[in-house]
């Protein structure tokens, strides 16, 4: 990422940030505080306006866009801890595991790690208490239940196979 800086006597400052499909994000600072947000689709293209922010609001709108309030974490996995060793986790279907296209039952899952899926999710159904029929697919989000380790032992089988 290329950030040019320019002076714009008697208004402020101006900064272009170059995105990654080589667009521009110009901001225009102007010396009483005041923002100004274009796009352009490139170096050589005329801008257009987005939004316009006071100094208050682009204050709060960076600490939001710096992280100030939340960090995001990427993760293959979430969990949630119920009580001192019980986890209910959701875990991503690899497209290169095994357990792609077995159904629960042939996966073994339950047997192997200890855990069990109580939810399968898939788009924007879920499949509540699965039975041992229901067949596991690619990009599936599992909810599974079961102690720590047997959680850890179920994501990595499903996840990388």
């Amino acid at each position: 990422m290329t950030i040019y800086e320019s002076d714009l006597p008697g208004v402020g400052k101006k900064h272009e940030v170059e995105l990654d499909d080589g667009s521009r994000l110009v901001i225009v600072t102007h010396n009483s505080g005041r923002r100004e947000v274009f796009r352009r689709e490139s170096a050589d293209s005329d801008s257009e306006r987005l939004f316009e922010l006071d100094d208050k609001l682009a204050r709060q709108v960076g600490t939001l866009l710096e992280g100030a309030y939340f960090q995001p974490v990427q993760s293959t996995t979430i969990e949630t801890l119920l009580g001192d060793s019980t986890l209910i986790e959701w875990v991503e279907v690899g497209a290169d595991t095994e357990v792609a296209g077995q159904t629960l039952a042939e996966s073994n899952l339950r047997q192997v790690t200890g855990a069990s899926v109580i939810a399968i999710q898939r788009g924007d159904e879920v499949i509540p208490s699965p039975g041992g029929d229901a067949t596991l697919e690619a990009g599936d989000t599992l909810v599974v239940i079961g102690p720590r380790e047997a959680c850890r032992n179920f994501a990595e089988l499903v996840t990388e196979g």
